[in-house]
Formats: C-alpha cells, structure tokens, sequence
C-alpha cells in the first residue's frame, strides 16, 4: 500500500468507538535511520492547522493501527497510551 492510498480515510479509535480524524490532514514521524513511521500526529480538534497557533495534536503509534480497510484506519488506543 502506498501513502497515498490512505489519504482521506477516517481513522478511528475501536476502544471508544471514536472518530479522531482524517490521515490527509495528519503528519507521520518517521524514524531517520530505518525510514520506518513510528507515530501519526493527528491534529487537535481546536487546531487544524499545525502552523497556526500552539501545536495541540495527538500522538499515537503506528503499532496502535490494528486494521486498513477501504475507508478506515482502525487503532486500538486507550487513554494511558494516548499521548497529547
């Protein structure tokens, strides 16, 4: 799967049955050495736009992702590993 074929997919959180965002509108970090995405910063929903005012996002690690359907990204994060 390419980078690009998740954008616009609607990830969710399967512990609370919640909708934290869209991949289009979050940024990955990714490990310079190994070239591997070690977490998805997704946006706050007070700030879309990471440029503007302070940088409130959520970091949660690429191994929370538990399933990449047609539509979803689906994670399995509780509130102790959701880091912000």
């Amino acid at each position: 799967m390419r980078l690009g074929d998740l954008n616009g997919k609607d990830i969710i959180n399967l512990s609370k049955g919640v909708k934290l965002g869209i991949v289009g509108n979050c940024d990955l970090l990714i490990d310079e050495n190994s070239g591997k995405i070690e977490y998805l910063l997704i946006p706050s929903k007070r700030s879309r736009f990471f440029s503007l005012g302070e940088k409130n996002y959520m970091r949660i690690s690429w191994n929370s992702i538990r399933k990449i359907g047609p539509d979803a990204v689906i994670l399995d994060v509780d509130d102790f590993n959701l880091e912000r």
